[in-house]
């Protein structure tokens, strides 16, 4: 039975870890914080996969326990202060970045400026999880999904030119 629930994990981590790291690094813009909040998401979701009852796309119920895990982890950082040292560390990261990446790592900054329910959304779009399912997650109707998805790519345009341009 062991066996039986260690192959599943393994399926569904190999299935999401991507996604869920890619959603870790929009809220954080920090290389070393997503992997942290990514393990931390999959020890929560290892723990309480006998409580996932398949009401929702199993990649749902994941995407809710680390957007839950990672908005635990702005408020603390938010108490801790840390808010000055952000930008030094996304300088320095960027640094690392080759030049291809640094358009990547461009758009994560911005991403990283943007309202907690838009990272939340524009991550789940650059991860392309069907329209219905984001709806689901965030929720939202799809009609003011599209709406909100639209305005925030506007936004993201203006904050990528207004970086880019520094």
């Amino acid at each position: 039975m062991a066996d039986n629930k260690e192959e599943a994990f393994r399926k569904v981590y190999q299935a999401n870890s991507k996604k869920i790291y890619h959603l870790c690094y929009g809220y954080t813009g920090d290389d070393d914080a997503a992997n942290d909040l990514l393990q931390e998401t999959f020890l929560k979701v290892w723990q309480n996969l006998h409580k996932f009852r398949n009401q929702a796309l199993i990649s749902t119920w994941i995407y809710r326990i680390a957007v839950n895990t990672c908005l635990t982890y702005l408020r603390s950082e938010k108490r801790q202060a840390k808010d000055e040292l952000t930008p030094q560390i996304a300088e320095t990261k960027r640094e690392e970045f080759s030049e291809k990446n640094e358009q990547v790592a461009l758009l994560y900054k911005c991403i990283s400026k943007l309202e907690e329910s838009e990272r939340i959304i524009i991550t789940m779009v650059l991860d392309e999880l069907p329209y219905p399912e984001i709806a689901d997650i965030s929720g939202i109707s799809e009609g003011n999904l599209r709406v909100k998805i639209f305005r925030i790519k506007q936004k993201l345009t203006e904050l990528y030119n207004h970086y880019e341009r520094l």
